[in-house]
């Protein structure tokens, strides 16, 4: 059992709830989505088996939050993760999760072995792909069981209705979820601050606790 991993890496998380946390960050390769403000560009990779990505997490003294498992997507190599999950859960590691908020079925079969999920939301007028809303609300339900967030990419082609949508999305399933509000990094951050200021209003109001956090190690310079 083999997965194609482009890096590992320790750094500090740059978006989201845990912004600032000290983490090994673990990327795999491929996605099953095309979105199009995506700033991942992976061209490279290793193929790992669990044991020998165990081995390398282990070269880590420092302490740290979490292991992150990013990409990419991570749940395209469900199998393979939840054989290295048992590995590093052994060692006491807590395991935090970012993934597009798609692969449903994936996730029930590794939900017992994460601690935390950060999980995308896809807006249709955002990514120029189709509406995935119904995979979205699937995946919700799954990530409920355990420490959820959901971050949506904000463009200036994002329609309020996307935003309404997702805000009810929340109230019916995770009430208690965060959603946090990220500028596209490829735009005009003035030309954005009036509609994340709208939106996360909105979203506030309607009940649902929202917030702006831009991704800072962009804006920082780090890995």
């Amino acid at each position: 059992m083999k997965a194609r991993i482009a890096e590992v890496f320790d750094s500090i998380q740059g978006e989201g709830l845990y912004l600032g946390e000290k983490q090994i960050f673990v990327r795999f390769f491929n996605c099953n989505l095309s979105c199009s403000y995506c700033d991942t560009k992976l061209d490279r990779f290793t193929e790992y088996e669990p044991r020998e990505l165990f081995e390398e997490i282990k070269l880590y003294r420092d302490k740290f939050h979490s292991i992150s498992f990013t990409g990419g997507e991570p749940l395209l190599y469900a199998d393979f993760l939840r054989e290295i999950l048992k590995l590093t859960g052994g060692r006491g590691h807590r395991h935090y999760l970012e993934t597009n908020g798609t692969l449903f079925f994936e996730l029930e079969r590794l939900i017992d072995r994460i601690d935390i999920i950060a999980m995308d939301l896809k807006f249709p007028s955002s990514t120029g792909m189709g509406n995935l809303w119904h995979l979205h609300k699937k995946f919700l339900k799954v990530a409920a069981k355990k420490e959820v967030f959901l971050k949506a990419i904000i463009c200036q082609a994002t329609h309020e209705e996307d935003l309404k949508q997702a805000v009810g999305m929340i109230k019916e399933i995770s009430p208690a979820s965060v959603l946090v509000l990220q500028p596209n990094s490829y735009e005009n951050q003035a030309v954005l601050r009036d509609k994340l200021c709208k939106f996360k209003e909105l979203a506030n109001q309607a009940g649902v606790t929202t917030c702006v956090i831009p991704q800072i190690h962009k804006i920082m310079g780090i890995r």
